[in-house]
């Protein structure tokens, strides 16, 4: 079994598989069916383009490749279900079974076992391997959501569920949309900057650009570094900082990246220390701003300028 290492964006690459799916017309048309749709499924080559992919244009899909033969495999399984279940289908989780669907875990890439790969647009957005405390996985779910749901489709029962009282979709993000599927994070953040120079106040899309910022910066870092260790080791570079924050985030703990920046907040002064204030206030602006997390890092970030 492989140990834990930091979530990263873009690790696997399905490009491939989803070109098979886009050419298939009719289901293309018609889109995955959205009677009756469990909240966890078993992952096959004959559901994977369907249940997988098409979905993750609808809600985030959480892949678990595992073994029966693994503990941590099995906890996870377990852990993922009880999520999904009580989870509003705001995503769904698939288990891959590597000992009887060897075919799936290939088209994943897998190089050790369990992995967990968050799926969004037909695209990764973010993995993991080994095992992960209940709580760390809650956090991590909840930031995957977060950073892509309100750019999907989302499932169909959940905007009937809403009624009329349902707040209707706005055109303008519809291009930012489009951009993200395509991978094109600089081309959907200007599109969210020209709406806010409509708008300034526009919650929806000041979350949207800074996510789309943070997975664009996320994109370009070396896969095989580990960039909290990376950070460690040059505790006085801003740029290891800045890359092992948004690691932290997109890995669900971002207290790590606050207490992080806050601390290299302390140590910087002059324009170093703007550039760290201005990427906490951007880490900040995704989430809520009652979030407890942001508050106690708000009072720190005072206590640390003043």
């Amino acid at each position: 079994m492989t140990t834990p290492h930091p979530f990263v964006s873009g690790a696997i690459d399905l490009g491939e598989v989803k070109a098979r799916a886009d050419a298939r017309q009719k289901a293309h048309e018609q889109g995955p069916a959205t009677g009756g749709i469990a909240s966890s499924i078993d992952v096959t080559m004959e559901n994977l383009e369907n249940e997988v992919l098409r979905r993750s244009t609808q809600v985030p899909v959480i892949v678990l490749v595992g073994t029966p033969r693994s503990p941590d495999s099995e906890q996870l399984k377990a852990d993922f279900q009880a999520l999904a279940a009580k989870s509003g289908l705001t995503f769904i989780f698939g288990y891959v079974n590597a000992d009887t669907d060897a075919d799936v875990a290939q088209v994943f890439g897998i190089q050790g076992l369990p992995t967990v790969i968050a799926i969004a647009a037909g695209r990764p957005l973010a993995d993991f391997q080994g095992g992960q405390p209940a709580e760390a996985l809650e956090q991590w779910t909840n930031q995957v959501i977060a950073a892509v749901g309100s750019q999907l489709e989302g499932l169909q029962e959940q905007h009937a569920e809403g009624g009329d009282d349902a707040p209707a979709d706005d055109p303008r993000f519809d291009a930012a949309t489009d951009a993200l599927n395509r991978g094109a994070f600089d081309e959907a953040i200007a599109v969210y900057d020209a709406i806010l120079a409509e708008e300034p106040g526009n919650a929806d899309a000041k979350q949207a650009r800074d996510t789309a910022k943070l997975l664009g910066r996320l994109g370009d870092v070396d896969q095989t570094v580990d960039l909290q260790a990376a950070a460690d080791a040059d505790p006085q570079s801003l740029e290891k900082a800045f890359a092992a924050a948004d690691a932290s985030v997109v890995a669900g703990s971002p207290e790590a990246a606050f207490d992080r920046l806050i601390v290299l907040l302390m140590r910087t002064a002059g324009d170093e220390k703007a550039r760290v204030k201005d990427r906490l206030l951007e880490l900040f602006g995704m989430f809520d701003a009652t979030d407890p997390r942001v508050l106690k890092a708000r009072r720190e970030m005072a206590s640390a300028l003043f």
